[in-house]
C-alpha cells in the first residue's frame, strides 16, 4: 500500500527507482509523461464554453521538455518573468499564445514585454499609468481583486482582503480615468483567488464576482477567471480528487450566461499551474542517515529544502514511498518518524512524525507530488548542486532532460 500510486500507474515505466538513481544520481527528479499528457487533458476539455482557452501558469515549473509536452496537448502559458517569457518561446510557445500577468515591474521590463508582442495584465493604478506612458493607445488588462481569496496557506492566498495582488473593485472608476487619459484598450480582465483549492463552488463564487466587475468595461476581448486548481497531496490516506465534471458543468452554465448578457461570445481563460505538473513527478532521495534523538528518530537524506522547499516554506504535505534496499519480509512494519535532509538548519523537515515503513540507511524515499513549485524553488543553498531531472516517456523508456549540476555550475557567473 506505500507505493501503490506509483505501480497503479506505472510511474517508474520500464526501471525502477533505484536503477534509475544509480544511472543519473542522488537526488532525483522523477516526471511521468503519460500522467502529465492525462492532467492537460482533463483541463483542456474542462468546460463546454467554446471559446475557451487554458493559459498554463509555467512558474509552477518551466522544464523546457515539459513545456513543450504541455503546448502539444494545446495549452498556452501564463509568465510572469521576462525569464519566463524566454523560456516558453523557446519552447515554441508563440507571442500570441503567451499572457504576462505583472506584478511591480519596472519600465524596462514592461519595455521587453511589450516589444515581444504579448498582452501584459497590470495590477495597479501606477502601473496602469506606466504602461499607458510607455505604450500610449496600447492594448492591456488589468488584474482585479474581486474582494475573496482560497489557498492552503496565507502565503499563496492571491486576492481578499490582505493581499498585495489586484485592483480593488472601487477603483475601477479611476482605471478607466488613466485608460482614458493615455488612450488605452482594456481587452481583458483577470483574477487570482490563490491556490490548491479542493471545491469548486469557492471558485464558481469568485468567477461571479469576476463577470460581475467585468461588466463595467464595454469592449472586453476575454476574462481569465484564474487557477489554483488542487491535487489530493494525501493520497495514501485516500483524500479525493477535485471533483471536475460537475463543476465544469455549473461553470460553463456561468459562462454561457454572462456571455450572453455581454452581448458576444468573449474568451475564457483558466491559469492552472498546479494541476497541470504536481502529479507528473516524484522526487526520490537516498537515506545515509538513522538515530534517535530523545523520542524522535530521524531519517536523514539527501533531500534538503534546497531541492524541495514546499515543506519548510508551508508545512506542506508530501505523500512518501519507501523503496527498501534490501527486501523486507515484515514489510507492514511501520515506525513514527521526522524524515530530514541534509541543509543546515533546523527547520529542513520533509516529513514530521509521519508513519512510514520501516527505513533503513541504503533505502531509496520518493516524495510524491512534486513537479509544481519543486524544481522551480530549488536552489544551491549550502552549495548544493540541483538534481537531475528524468522524463519517463509513454512507452515506458526515459530520458534526461536536464543534467545535474556540477561542482563548476557553482563558479560559473564569478569573475575569476
Amino acid at each position: 500500500m506505500n507505493y501503490y500510486f506509483t505501480k497503479k500507474t506505472n510511474f517508474y515505466g520500464n526501471s525502477t527507482p533505484r536503477e534509475l538513481v544509480e544511472k543519473y544520481g542522488s537526488p532525483l527528479y522523477v516526471y511521468n509523461e503519460s500522467i502529465l499528457r492525462q492532467r492537460c487533458q482533463e483541463m483542456v476539455s474542462f468546460v463546454s464554453y467554446p471559446n475557451f482557452t487554458v493559459n498554463y501558469s509555467c512558474k509552477a515549473n518551466t522544464n523546457l521538455e515539459l513545456l513543450r509536452i504541455i503546448h502539444e496537448e494545446g495549452l498556452h502559458a501564463d509568465a510572469i518573468s521576462p525569464g519566463e517569457v524566454h523560456v516558453l518561446l523557446k519552447a515554441g510557445y508563440k507571442s500570441n499564445e503567451i499572457f504576462y500577468i505583472s506584478n511591480n515591474i519596472s519600465k524596462e521590463e514592461m519595455l521587453y514585454v511589450i516589444k515581444q508582442g504579448i498582452l501584459i495584465s497590470v495590477d495597479s493604478l501606477s502601473q496602469l499609468k506606466q504602461f499607458g506612458e510607455i505604450n500610449p493607445g496600447g492594448r492591456v488588462a488589468v488584474r482585479l481583486n474581486p474582494g475573496i481569496g482560497v489557498g492552503h496557506h496565507k502565503k499563496v492566498i492571491t486576492a481578499g482582503e490582505d493581499t498585495k495582488f489586484g485592483i480593488n473593485l472601487e477603483y475601477i472608476p479611476q482605471v478607466k480615468d488613466i485608460a482614458k487619459e493615455y488612450n488605452l484598450n482594456i481587452v481583458g480582465v483577470n483574477q487570482h483567488l490563490g491556490s490548491l483549492f479542493m471545491d469548486g463552488d469557492i471558485f464558481i463564487e469568485g468567477a461571479k464576482l469576476l463577470l460581475s466587475a467585468a461588466k463595467e468595461f464595454s469592449n472586453l476581448e476575454f476574462i481569465d477567471i484564474g487557477g489554483g486548481f488542487g491535487i489530493p497531496y494525501h493520497k495514501q490516506d485516500n483524500e479525493p480528487r477535485l471533483e471536475l465534471k460537475e463543476f465544469g458543468k455549473k461553470l460553463s452554465k456561468v459562462l454561457e450566461k454572462w456571455a450572453e448578457s455581454y452581448g458576444k461570445k468573449v474568451e475564457f481563460k483558466i491559469e492552472p499551474g498546479r494541476y497541470i505538473v504536481a502529479e507528473c513527478a516524484v522526487v526520490l532521495g537516498t537515506v545515509h542517515a538513522k538515530k534517535q534523538n530523545n523520542q524522535t528518530i530521524y531519517i536523514g537524506t539527501d533531500i534538503g529544502f534546497n531541492v524541495l522547499a514546499r515543506p519548510m516554506l508551508y508545512g506542506s504535505h508530501h505523500d512518501i514511498e519507501v523503496y527498501k534496499n534490501i527486501p523486507d519480509n515484515n514489510s507492514s512494519s511501520l515506525e513514527k518518524v521526522t524524515v530530514v535532509g541534509n541543509i543546515c538548519e533546523s527547520g529542513d523537515i520533509i516529513a514530521q512524525d509521519r508513519l512510514l515503513p520501516k527505513i533503513e540507511v541504503g533505502d531509496i524515499l520518493g516524495v510524491m507530488d512534486a513537479g509544481a513549485y519543486g524544481y522551480s524553488m530549488s536552489s544551491n543553498y549550502n552549495n548544493r548542486l540541483r538534481p537531475a531531472e528524468v522524463l519517463v516517456k509513454c512507452d515506458g523508456s526515459h530520458v534526461l532532460i536536464r543534467r545535474r549540476e556540477t561542482l563548476d555550475d557553482l563558479l560559473r557567473n564569478f569573475i575569476l
